[in-house]
């Protein structure tokens, strides 16, 4: 259930939505347990005591195994998508030039000529004027044009003879020029690859966010019938047969749990004295969940803390 809830989190990417949507048959879950009524449809009173736990087993162990494989194709494509968004990210002499470059800007198809790109510092703008032509006698005259600019600087484009290329990098190196590697069927394949991964991610949201929500109602539903399931075990091993006990739901303010407790034992002592010496446990422990020892009452008594934003 917890985990359920934290996907939850993690996927809408806003824990102010997880109050909204971690419902229990549509319903906010205060409201699903202050109602709560055995769903006989589901776990059938008439079968062995044993058969419910195994139902309830199977049913939560098939949510988690799937809720591992869901969580797992989701945010492979998120981490996916992530690390192209990041190679757009960054200098001008490290990021991808997918979305800044076009056909347009290039020589395409071309045997002898080809366009390079070059990052050239806004303090060395002029410099690049007056000298790219100069780095390789076969650069063709006033090619160079400004594709992108920001504060660092910009990124130009030079047209060129192919045989040249080296010595143009050589030089354009010595005057603090950097030239990029650009391809621009990989630029391409790149933004294509960005568009599925979009697209595949916005549908694997959805999907999985239903699945969550339907889920988590189903893994909750099943937990408050566990506990009901184990109130009517414990009074059977306690008090013994035949089965004669009330089951009461209390919601105190937490100011108050200290005063309570003493009241039910007051109340209560006489089912069994030997538990009136037990500390009275003051805190919230989820049983099965917390690794403290469980607190003894003359009285059965388990807590439901149904704050899936923080379970603390």
């Amino acid at each position: 259930m917890r985990r359920t809830s934290q996907s939850m989190v993690e996927v809408m990417e806003q824990s102010d939505k997880i109050l909204e949507n971690a419902l229990a048959n549509g319903v906010d879950l205060a409201s699903y347990v202050t109602r709560f009524q055995w769903d006989r449809a589901k776990y059938p009173t008439a079968v062995p005591l044993k058969c419910l736990t195994e139902i309830i087993s199977r049913q939560v162990s098939q949510v988690e195994a799937e809720l591992k494989t869901r969580n797992a194709a989701y945010f492979n494509v998120k981490a996916s998508l992530q690390g192209l968004e990041r190679k757009t990210e960054g200098s001008l002499q490290t990021r991808v030039l997918t979305d800044i470059v076009k056909k347009e800007d290039l020589v395409l198809g071309s045997e002898y000529l080809t366009t390079l790109l070059v990052v050239v510092a806004r303090t060395s703008y002029s410099l690049w004027e007056k000298t790219y032509e100069s780095l390789s006698e076969f650069v063709v005259p006033r090619s160079s044009r400004k594709i992108l600019e920001e504060q660092e600087g910009g990124i130009f484009t030079v047209t060129l003879f192919k045989k040249a290329v080296g010595e143009f990098k050589a030089n354009a190196k010595k005057n603090k020029f950097t030239v990029r590697e650009f391809s621009l069927e990989e630029a391409e394949r790149q933004k294509e690859e960005m568009g599925r991964l979009n697209v595949d991610k916005k549908e694997q949201y959805g999907i999985f966010v239903r699945w969550l929500k339907v889920n988590f109602s189903e893994v909750f539903v099943a937990w408050i019938h566990l506990k009901a399931l184990r109130v009517f075990v414990e009074s059977v091993l306690r008090y013994g047969l035949p089965v004669s006990y009330q089951v009461i739901l209390l919601q105190p303010d937490r100011k108050c749990v200290k005063k309570l407790r003493e009241l039910l034992s007051s109340l209560f002592t006489h089912l069994d004295p030997a538990a009136a010496a037990s500390k009275p446990d003051l805190g919230l422990e989820i049983p099965g969940v917390s690794t403290a020892q469980q607190e003894y009452y003359s009285y059965i008594c388990y807590s439901i803390n149904i704050n899936v934003v923080d379970p603390s």
